[in-house]
């Protein structure tokens, strides 16, 4: 492909491409010379299970390595026991040597689900760290001054109210950067709240007399809420492990906004196809439920192999069917950081009933069902994340998404 063919396949979902002409400069001498880009993304293994939001940044990967450039999957698992302070406002638990590498192993076998294994190189950067030494980690160390330590966001935050900030956090974007150097890496990708680790990189590149690499971040995706960062300790996110039917199902419950957000950063889909689906939502010949199955086949299959899509749809049409509940229906979401929710609420939200008064009377009368089974509490809650169809008599449903 040509560099301009090249550069808008990575500039697909991307934020910020740093610096556009030096990339392109790149991607002109590897067409010349035949050598391929060395791209690198790390991730630290701060936990074991990988959601979606996680995959924007190896989707971008895929991307490269379908262009026929070197991907470099780096585990971070020396920077992992550091911590990575970005938007963080307090200390993090440090995590020990064992909980790290438990949590390698099964990225590693997540990631493979979307990267070829054969095209990808996984590295660990305590290859080079633990090799650097006391000496080395002060030697890197002075390559950076306090001050411009400080110019960070969350830093500065946390400085000027008094809160603490340990020195280990510091040496974090400093190893993060000299990951770049020991690589070589062309190109780096890392989410926008990465944007100072990136480019801390690009000067200790410099600092080794390297070409400084570009940088391009990629947004945190949101969760099913469609606000918030999608996240575990939220409940709105899609696992990368989950089972087939809940992957669909949850993609079923996002709004068509979303949607076209997760079509933009998660799927394969070619931008010619992508834009004929765009306007085919904006002319109505598409009904959105028809590209919301779609993608949900897309990602189950991705995840579950192939066909697993096609039988989790035939699944959620059945499960539908079978209750008698109609595919399209009103919607109301829900983010338990915010407390619990009151079902009588919810249903008067999503227009099923008039005031919470008349819910719970209807309630009370035995004529709602939640998931399919009837409720007799008027004061129940919904205190776990999940989606709940809510239906009063035989023809009235709602669905209520809680995050």
């Amino acid at each position: 492909m040509s560099v301009a063919e090249q550069m808008a396949v990575i500039k697909r979902g991307a934020v910020e491409i740093l610096v556009e002409k030096e990339l392109e400069e790149k991607l002109e001498k590897s067409l010349t010379t035949g050598l391929p880009l060395k791209i690198k993304a790390g991730f630290d293994p701060t936990a074991p299970d990988l959601h979606l939001g996680h995959t924007v940044l190896i989707q971008k990967l895929r991307q490269f390595q379908q262009l026929g450039h070197e991907v470099n999957f780096l585990i971070g698992d020396f920077t992992g026991m550091i911590g990575d302070p970005s938007g963080k406002s307090e200390t993090r638990k440090v995590l020990t040597r064992e909980d790290v590498l438990r949590n390698a192993e099964t990225y590693k076998e997540q990631v493979f689900k979307i990267l070829d294994p054969e095209k990808t190189k996984v590295v660990f950067n305590s290859t080079w760290l633990n090799e650097l030494g006391a000496g080395g980690m002060i030697a890197l160390a002075s390559k950076c001054t306090m001050a411009r330590m400080l110019e960070r966001d969350d830093f500065h935050k946390r400085f000027t109210t008094q809160q603490p900030i340990a020195i280990h956090e510091f040496l974090y974007p400093l190893v993060q950067g000299y990951d770049s150097v020991a690589m070589k890496a062309d190109v780096e990708l890392g989410g926008t709240d990465q944007k100072f680790n990136l480019l801390m990189g690009r000067e200790l590149q410099r600092e080794w007399g390297q070409p400084p690499q570009c940088i391009l971040t990629m947004p945190l995706l949101e969760g099913l809420d469609g606000v918030n960062k999608m996240s575990k300790s939220l409940g709105n996110y899609i696992g990368v492990s989950d089972p087939a039917d809940e992957i669909f199902g949850k993609v079923m419950s996002i709004s068509d906004d979303l949607m076209i957000r997760y079509y933009e950063l998660l799927s394969d889909m070619p931008l010619s196809e992508l834009e004929k689906l765009k306007g085919g939502l904006k002319d109505r010949s598409l009904h959105p439920m028809a590209a919301k199955k779609a993608l949900g086949r897309e990602l189950v299959s991705r995840f579950h192999g192939a066909g697993a899509g096609d039988t989790a749809e035939e699944h959620f049409v059945k499960r539908f069917k079978e209750n008698e509940i109609p595919e399209e229906m009103p919607q109301v979401s829900y983010c338990l950081a915010d407390g619990s929710v009151l079902l009588a609420k919810a249903m008067t939200e999503a227009g099923l009933t008039k005031s919470n008064g008349e819910g719970r009377r209807s309630i009370d009368g035995g004529g709602v069902k939640l998931n399919g089974e009837k409720v007799s509490d008027t004061s129940l809650e919904l205190t776990a994340a999940g989606e709940y169809i809510v239906q009063i008599g035989k023809r009235r449903f709602a669905r209520v998404v809680v995050a």
